[in-house]
């Protein structure tokens, strides 16, 4: 999908959102006033003029488009589902409306906890019925320029047999477009010969990579043959850090296992991976939760923020705060923040794995490393998205090139955003060569394949525990 389309439809859906959240306040505070209020019709223009009325329709529907943003709302808007948004909009809605409660709304004057009750139950009423209702509306018209192919998304087809020329024309013979655009396709096995009367052949399952970055692919339909499935495990160790919708061909072992859902009634039925790997609920709550923390780290802890850079710049000559290129989710690079706890200079002959008796680090460094105070900078990365507080830790170039060199499987830990402390950091512990880097790796493989806000938790209570104990490094 062209990147113009996907911004248009981002910026029509943020201001949408603007105009709801305004006429949203607006409605609330005239019902509030003249009906919990009381205010007489005779002084309706009088509280128009009330400072708190200005100042919220200035302020509010901000603080909801942060909110949304905080939240992923402002994602591709062709690939919403009108179901999931309703839901999503609901409990939102929710959320806002109680940091509206108990920001502006529990200072007010009331004659009593009803008043209170009364006031969150209208206002989650008013926002969510405005929202839902526009939003559903722009949903509708994205769905109509899709099904009219004025939008598709660059969708690449892996297979060239039988099953992939049947994917081909069942999808090009629907009468509306279900946005797929076949830019070509990969042969798997030399006899695509049957697809290349329809399509281009660009190339073999060993240039997948290239490929899907090439044309700027969106979407892969995997439509191989029963007798070709052993070549799968490569196909999405390669697709692991590509942020791309995938989309199998079931065999009727996978329907009769429960594997395939139909997401549209007239569409074809694959099994679809999607780069997300927890609920939509989940990722809003883990998000909430990373921003919320962050702030509360860098707003209460800020005076051991300034102990460590007093003593970072006293430990030896430097900056006090290093960035590092670091690789994170789907193969992007980003400068990830510590507190410097080596000597300048530490990396001159290349890139080199700290140990514990490693001589490049200072004798404060070794302080904060047991204590792990030299992360603190990364919830600076948090905030800014790069990061979340759980999640694989990231890594180098060089040391990804390394491992991949023996095992693919590292892509997999591209799928979702590194982080501050991980499975892999409490189960195994910092790695100080190539062997326990991988070894440590299986265990942030089964923290991807397992995520949730619970194991999250578990891993935030044992990295408490090892920061207490002083085990750091």
């Amino acid at each position: 999908m062209r990147e113009r389309s996907k911004r248009t439809g981002i910026l029509a859906y943020v201001l949408v959102d603007y105009i709801t959240a305004v006429f949203s306040w607006a409605t609330f505070f005239t019902l509030r006033k003249l009906f919990i209020d009381q205010y007489p019709l005779s002084d309706f223009s009088a509280f128009l003029n009330d400072k708190n009325f200005i100042q919220g329709i200035i302020l509010i529907p901000i603080g909801w488009l942060l909110l949304y943003y905080l939240t992923g709302t402002y994602t591709n808007i062709y690939l919403k589902s009108r179901a999931s948004e309703t839901t999503k909009t609901f409990f939102i809605s929710i959320i806002g409306s109680m940091i509206l409660f108990f920001t502006v709304l529990i200072d007010d004057q009331v004659k009593g906890y009803r008043d209170y009750y009364e006031s969150v139950g209208i206002l989650l009423f008013i926002h969510y019925v405005f929202t839902i209702v526009a939003r559903l509306l722009l949903l509708n018209g994205a769905k109509q320029r899709m099904q009219k192919g004025v939008v598709n998304f660059p969708t690449l087809l892996i297979g060239g047999n039988k099953r992939a020329i049947e994917v081909h024309n069942e999808i090009n013979g629907k009468g509306k477009s279900q946005g797929y655009h076949f830019i070509g396709f990969i042969d798997t096995n030399g006899n695509g010969n049957g697809l290349s009367d329809h399509l281009p052949k660009l190339g073999r399952l060993q240039n997948l990579e290239e490929i899907i970055h090439g044309h700027k692919v969106e979407q892969v339909i995997v439509a191989i043959e029963s007798s070709e499935h052993h070549q799968l495990k490569e196909m999405l160790n390669q697709l692991a850090d590509r942020n791309v919708i995938i989309k199998i061909v079931p065999d009727m072992y996978d329907i009769i296992s429960g594997s395939v859902r139909m997401n549209h009634l007239l569409g074809a039925s694959f099994i679809e991976i999607y780069p997300q790997l927890m609920s939509k609920w989940q990722y809003i709550f883990k998000r909430i939760i990373d921003v919320v923390v962050s702030l509360l780290v860098l707003i209460v802890l800020w005076p051991l923020f300034l102990f460590v850079a007093i003593k970072v710049k006293l430990s030896s000559p430097g900056p006090v705060v290093y960035s590092q290129e670091r690789i994170g989710l789907h193969g992007k690079p980003f400068s990830i923040y510590k507190f410097r706890s080596m000597y300048v200079g530490a990396e001159t002959n290349g890139p080199q794995l700290s140990s514990n008796e490693d001589p490049r680090i200072t004798a404060w460094g070794k302080v904060m490393r047991k204590w792990r105070l030299d992360e603190l900078p990364q919830f600076l990365n948090v905030l800014k998205g790069e990061m979340s507080i759980v999640g694989p830790r990231p890594e180098r170039k060089y040391y990804i090139e390394k491992i991949i060199e023996q095992t693919t499987d590292y892509k997999h830990l591209h799928r979702v955003q590194p982080g501050i402390t991980s499975l892999g950091m409490v189960k195994f512990g910092y790695a100080e060569n190539l062997n326990q880097m991988i070894s440590r790796m299986k265990y942030d493989l089964l923290y991807i394949e397992n995520m949730s806000l619970m194991l999250d938790l578990r891993v935030l209570l044992y990295t408490l525990r090892t920061i207490l104990q002083g085990r750091g490094k």
